[in-house]
């Protein structure tokens, strides 16, 4: 009787082990090989197929570094990739296929990822592992030197389709890149990147378009391979956060994008360190849908060319209540710039839209040491360089409490430059050129209000500290 029994709780303890639900999938059961040779593309989607038809779960990349092409999440897998491990980007360029194509403002044609997410939910990648994109790789001599050594093909798709009637892009031409972006999230929710390393992309590092819901906290980035190293991009994407992030980007280090007449709405960034060598918070260039509802706090900028907080309309988005606080800046080339422009770009086949609007614009408590000028690519330059055109004013902004310490250097025939409107051009301030102040230049402001604003210069300037064209006060 006794042996029966047993026998009985036997059958049932293995009943019990085999329905309990699995939850981790390791890649290397599936074959992946981490010995930074071999292409485990179809190993590593495998194991994320299988933990999605299971319902979801953790697909674990743990060894040493694991080499692959394009991988797709899907919807409840968490990809985690450990600490001291390593998820490489493959240097075959057919590695890649097109996920979702576009064409930006320069005129590329974009599509291609190493980790990307279309139309899922419930998705995160975390870990205090490495994804690495070789992006150094992705150079037109590069990409030549690879096809000529593996042997292989290009065949370009076909884009026709994206181009619109209405399109003028920067460069006026349309160009293959073949520059896959590292990690990519396409009109998916509830997404999730947590303590993951992402490094030497060769485009846009983090890009999430169209999505709602996200998060990003305690990641850092070093995105410097390539061209076009943005870190972060919100392009049409609502109710995010973005936290506790460390960035040094070659492009911009958290840009709000609009490549879709969808809105960037309900969005936090918090307690970031940015570094970057075309602008550290930027909205725009791509501006075709708003910018709605938007806090960034308790920042940090350093060594930034280009720009510590650059807002930019040009292509028809409304941006509206917004609020930047408590942010300090270390040598940077021009703390605020602001220009509504009537550039007038489309994407993705979208209508023309009309010329956008800046409004209900609110920045304080900001503290900012400009760079000396042997460090700048203007000279000299300002502390605020606000923008409108003469039939499309800047709204309403407010600022106050703000400090600023500047280098001077400005000329009495300084004082005299007439900046040009340039309604249509590439807004960017360099483009537009010095101004007769070196505090505040404001032009085309329906309402600009002040208060406690001090700026300190370390060396002689003939401007004025602040001059207003055409505001109203």
């Amino acid at each position: 009787m006794k042996n029966k029994i047993a026998i009985v709780l036997s059958l049932v303890v293995i009943t019990l082990f085999s329905c309990e639900k699995q939850t981790e999938w390791n890649v290397k059961d599936y074959g992946a090989l981490d010995d930074n040779k071999t292409i485990n593309t179809k190993a590593i989607q495998k194991a994320i197929d299988e933990c999605n038809k299971a319902g979801g779960g953790t697909v674990t990349l743990d060894g040493g570094t694991f080499v692959s092409g394009t991988l797709l999440l899907k919807s409840n897998v968490t990809l985690n990739i450990t600490e001291n491990t390593t998820l490489l980007g493959s240097i075959n360029p057919n590695d890649y296929p097109v996920v979702d194509p576009f064409i930006d403002a320069t005129g590329q044609f974009r599509g291609q990822c190493f980790i990307g997410a279309v139309d899922v939910e419930n998705v995160a990648i975390t870990g205090k592992g490495t994804i690495d994109g070789q992006g150094e790789m992705f150079t037109p001599k590069k990409v030549k030197e690879t096809i000529k050594k593996l042997g292989l093909t290009i065949v370009k798709p076909d884009f026709s389709d994206l181009i619109s009637k209405d399109s003028k892009y920067v460069n006026n031409n349309i160009r293959y890149s073949n520059r896959p972006f590292l990690v990519r999230m396409v009109r998916s929710k509830n997404v999730q990147l947590k303590d993951i390393h992402l490094t030497r992309p060769a485009a846009w590092t983090l890009h999430f378009y169209q999505c709602d819901g996200f998060e990003v906290d305690g990641i850092d980035i070093y995105s410097h391979a390539n061209k076009n190293n943005d870190a972060i991009d919100i392009d049409s994407s609502i109710n995010g956060v973005i936290k506790n992030c460390t960035i040094d980007s070659g492009d911009d280090a958290i840009c709000f994008k609009g490549t879709s007449p969808k809105p960037s709405q309900n969005v936090l960034v918090k307690d970031c360190k940015l570094k970057s060598h075309w602008g550290a918070i930027k909205f725009g260039t791509e501006s075709m849908g708003d910018f709605k509802d938007i806090t960034i706090k308790d920042c940090f900028i350093h060594d930034t060319r280009g720009g510590g907080i650059k807002m930019l309309s040009v292509d028809g988005a409304n941006i509206d209540n917004v609020l930047i606080e408590d942010i300090t800046m270390e040598n940077v080339e021009m703390p605020i710039f602001v220009r509504l422009g009537e550039r007038g770009l489309t994407y993705r086949g979208a209508e023309k839209k009309s010329v956008g609007s800046i409004n209900n614009v609110v920045i304080r408590n900001i503290k900012a040491k400009v760079s000396d000028l042997s460090e700048l690519r203007l000279t000299p330059t300002s502390g605020f360089f606000f923008t409108g055109t003469p039939n499309h004013k800047i709204g309403s902004i407010k600022f106050e409490n703000i400090e600023v310490s500047l280098p001077g250097g400005g000329t009495e025939e300084d004082a005299k430059i007439e900046v040009p409107e340039n309604e249509t051009e590439y807004p960017e301030f360099t483009k537009l050129g010095a101004t007769p102040a070196y505090g505040v230049y404001a032009r085309h402001i329906e309402n600009l209000e002040t208060k406690n604003i001090k700026f300190t210069l370390r060396s002689e300037d003939k401007r004025k500290e602040i001059v207003l064209v055409d505001v109203n006060e």
